[in-house]
């Protein structure tokens, strides 16, 4: 199993604020949808709620919750472990969120798919755990636009 991390970064590491993401960037959502399509993506509950039509088509959703135990076109776990005895050798899984799944999972991570946003916002709540220690292995730069209000990038991330 490969375990892959996916979020949008400010320069301060926020994430969101009041379980909302802070940035909307349509290429940053394509990305997102290109990378994690056919693949599994794992979630928090919290997470799973903040999206707007629920579960994500073309993935298998899986969300961590010691509370819930049903969510529609979702498969749910208690634990991390037993979300992983569920998975093949070969899996492609992608964290999605939220900041305690990223903090609690970074250091069982093979790569972080992040997108660099050159901002630091007024508001936010939530912050990606640190990964100053991780080697960037890619880059995709992106000037600000009519659609995007910050520059941006997109980086991968490895040990």
């Amino acid at each position: 199993m490969r375990i892959n991390m996916i979020a949008a970064v400010a320069r301060n590491g926020a994430i969101g604020f009041e379980n909302k993401l802070i940035y909307w960037l349509p290429n940053d959502l394509k990305h997102f949808r290109e990378l994690t399509t056919g693949h599994t993506i794992v979630m928090g509950r919290r997470t799973f709620e903040s999206l707007p039509n629920g579960a994500l088509p073309h993935r298998r959703n899986c969300v961590l919750s010691t509370t819930v135990r049903q969510l529609p076109g979702c498969e749910c776990f208690a634990s991390w472990a037993d979300f992983v005895a569920t998975c093949q050798a070969d899996e492609e899984v992608y964290v999605i969120g939220g900041a305690s799944l990223y903090a609690a999972l970074i250091e069982k991570a093979d790569r972080l798919c992040l997108t660099e946003v050159d901002d630091t916002p007024q508001q936010a709540d939530t912050f990606f755990p640190d990964y100053s220690h991780w080697h960037e292995v890619s880059r995709e730069a992106h000037a600000a636009d009519e659609r995007h209000a910050h520059s941006y990038a997109f980086v991968d991330y490895c040990r």
